[in-house]
């Protein structure tokens, strides 16, 4: 495989200055941050029974104190731009205990196999 989702991730997220963590996020959290977490690395077969592109998921959690909508928006166009698939989107809460408004963002991305070489 050449190339890696979550490195491509965190570059194309970088541009946004957001913290950003993989996992979950391991200092107190800013009143706005990002979480991946691969989901699934997936090879494709062919007639032959050989893989030739390996397809990685990841999912791209958004957590910030105040209105989510403009960064979902900015997110959404930058990975469209940086060659991503979106697989899914959606709002997934409220939490009272934190005050944090929660929006995943499913991302995958095509990268060649070489075969383990």
């Amino acid at each position: 495989m050449n190339g890696s989702v979550l490195s491509d991730l965190k570059a194309a997220l970088s541009t946004l200055n957001i913290p950003l963590e993989t996992g979950t996020f391991k200092d107190p959290p800013p009143d706005e941050y990002l979480a991946l977490t691969p989901i699934t690395d997936d090879l494709d077969v062919f007639t032959d029974n050989l893989p030739d592109y390996e397809i990685s998921e990841v999912r791209i959690s958004l957590f910030t104190k105040s209105n989510y909508i403009q960064r979902k928006n900015q997110i959404t166009e930058l990975l469209l731009r940086s060659d991503f698939t979106i697989t899914g989107r959606w709002y997934v809460g409220y939490e009272q205990d934190t005050e944090y408004h929660h929006y995943t963002i499913d991302a995958a991305k095509i990268y060649k196999f070489l075969g383990g070489d």
